[in-house]
């Protein structure tokens, strides 16, 4: 639980600039969102956070935590594509789809001048190269610090082909 959920969550707020608003897209259990926005808390950041999930039982979840837990968050309950663009400064997206997919849904929803951080498994290589076929971007890849062989894409400048 600590290393592949709250360590691998812990490295992405590393590696993002300090933004006034963080989207998290398919923020499912709320890994990596949470624990971020608990990180942002703790360093007395004034970053809101928005989660966004398609499952309604899930967001029930989501909203009980943040509540609980006293973050500065809320949640979005619908589709990513769906939504109206949310201009993120810092937008993350983990174990949500491939990075072509994550591409299309940064350039919705991530502000001119955001970064997207994005953990990338072994696949990460590939990833990359597929999606440069659609998109143009600025990557910075990170060793990850819970699995050698995966990547966090720290990703900016996003525009179509």
């Amino acid at each position: 639980m600590w290393e592949r959920h709250i360590q691998d969550s812990l490295q992405l707020y590393q590696h993002a600039p300090i933004g006034r608003h963080w989207v998290d897209l398919g923020s499912g259990g709320g890994f990596p969102a949470i624990v971020l926005a608990l990180m942002s808390q703790q360093d007395g950041r004034s970053t809101k956070f928005t989660l966004v999930e398609s499952d309604q039982r899930k967001c029930a979840f989501l909203r009980t935590a943040i509540r609980e837990l006293g973050i500065d968050a809320s949640v979005i309950n619908d589709r990513i594509e769906k939504i109206e663009p949310l201009e993120a400064d810092v937008l993350s997206a983990r174990a949500l789809a491939d990075l072509k997919a994550l591409l299309g849904f940064a350039d919705l929803h991530l502000a001119k001048n955001g970064v997207a951080v994005f953990p990338k498994g072994s696949n990460w290589k590939a990833e990359e190269v597929d999606a440069r076929v659609a998109w143009h971007f600025e990557c910075d890849p990170i060793p990850s610090q819970t699995d050698p062989s995966a990547a966090v894409l720290r990703i900016k400048e996003i525009s179509h082909v």
